[in-house]
């Protein structure tokens, strides 16, 4: 079956899903819990959280299911992020035109019930689904979909925070006329350093926050 067709705003939505600087980056404890909560919540093997980027669909959390990303043409994420508004529910994947000859359903995970929630941003761009997943057919129940409706507002309240986070750090440690590193930032990192015991790793730690090609003002130390 063909890929899942593109957003009629897919370059405004991958504009939105950057700025959360959330891709390839390590796990975290508050996002693995609300992906492990909604696979214990509505009794499914799989739980995800997904990103969909341009030609991958990235997991930032999962449960029970061991690869962290796979190609945007097999995603049934794809499909869901369409209806950014809507839960995409599927009872049995072989009966879906959609996805009968998707090879995540004809092979590993072998999927067979689905449930997509879109995680939608302020202005409306659908960045990914909270999901579940399972190998046997089941309808989604109006419980089922208020518990994942629940929870991916939930992951998405922590994307928010964490950007929200991100960019405060980023401006406390950020002379606001230069642009360079301020004094707490260099501190910081140098402190940092220390701690590890391991002093060359302040040069390497320093450039991170000093822009290339500019040097440390004198004194700024």
């Amino acid at each position: 079956m063909p890929p899942a067709p593109l957003p009629a705003n897919e370059p405004a939505r991958l504009a939105a899903l950057r700025p959360y600087e959330v891709l390839d980056t390590a796990s975290e404890t508050v996002f693995d819990e609300l992906v492990a909560l909604s696979a214990e919540l509505t009794g499914n093997p799989i739980a995800l959280m997904s990103l969909v980027d341009a030609e991958r669909q990235w997991f930032k959390a999962r449960w029970g299911l061991p690869v962290k990303e796979t190609p945007r043409n097999l995603a049934f994420c794809a499909h869901a992020i369409l209806t950014p508004d809507q839960v995409l529910s599927v009872a049995d994947a072989t009966k879906d035109p959609r996805f009968a000859d998707n090879i995540l359903v004809t092979s590993a995970p072998d999927t067979r019930a689905y449930i997509g929630v879109p995680l939608m941003d302020r202005d409306g761009h659908a960045l990914g689904t909270l999901c579940a997943i399972d190998r046997v057919p089941r309808h989604h129940d109006a419980l089922t979909v208020r518990t994942m409706q629940t929870l991916a507002r939930a992951v998405v309240a922590n994307l928010e925070l964490r950007r929200a986070f991100k960019r405060t750090s980023r401006r406390a440690s950020t002379d606001q006329m230069t642009g360079l590193a301020n004094r707490q930032a260099i501190n910081e990192v140098i402190t940092a350093a220390v701690a590890a015991k391991e002093p060359m790793a302040i040069i390497g730690m320093l450039a991170t926050v000093i822009s290339p090609g500019k040097r440390l003002a004198r004194g700024s130390l």
